[in-house]
């Protein structure tokens, strides 16, 4: 029986909480910060948690 391999570009971006939520970390982080305010910047900064209609889809990716 073949095994699922894990998307690694996704592992990279989002891990599991101990409850099973999907924690996640904004984009938009990188260039161009001169254009956006301070204060989307100040939320980009924050992680998140994936909504539950998504979760699912992720949890098969990375495997867990």
């Amino acid at each position: 029986m073949g095994k699922i391999k894990t998307h690694k570009a996704s592992a990279k971006r989002f891990s599991l909480t101990g409850t099973g939520k999907v924690k996640m970390f904004h984009g938009e982080h990188r260039h161009n910060l001169g254009q956006k305010s301070q204060k989307r910047k100040r939320a980009l900064r924050t992680g998140s948690y994936l909504s539950e209609s998504m979760a699912p889809t992720i949890r098969k990716l990375i495997n867990k």
